[in-house]
């Protein structure tokens, strides 16, 4: 088993499932360690306040993300459209995670076994 500290999840614009082998401390076995949903807003009444809360949620729901997979040295991101490049952009443009190894795979719809075994799989463990 390795000693890093590693994550992994699966992510659309909706929810984010992540699995990490560390409890921000200590390595231990892979496990789902939580599963992240973005807010997602209806009915603004213009296109330029409809972005703008987009944005924010979008920001928010990254830093949910965030606080899942602090310490980790390795991130494997994975699913569906552009949500894993937008979330690798996000993490590359913050102090904390400017250095963090992340690589991006490409997944449709995974349940939460499907994600443990797919980040399982990608770091041989």
């Amino acid at each position: 088993m390795s000693d890093k500290k590693l994550a992994g999840l699966w992510i659309d614009g909706r929810k984010a499932i992540v699995v990490t082998n560390h409890d921000g401390q200590d390595v231990s076995e892979f496990e789902v360690k939580q599963i992240v949903f973005a807010d997602v807003q209806h009915g603004n009444s213009n296109e330029n306040a409809a972005n703008n809360v987009e944005q924010t949620n979008k920001s928010k729901f990254f830093k949910e993300i965030e606080k899942v997979i602090t310490n980790s040295t390795e991130l494997y991101i994975t699913g569906p459209g552009t949500s894993q490049e937008e979330l690798r952009n996000h993490l590359l443009e913050t102090p904390q995670y400017k250095n963090l190894n992340i690589k991006l795979g490409t997944d449709s719809q995974l349940s939460e076994e499907q994600v443990l075994e797919e980040v399982k799989s990608h770091f041989h463990a």
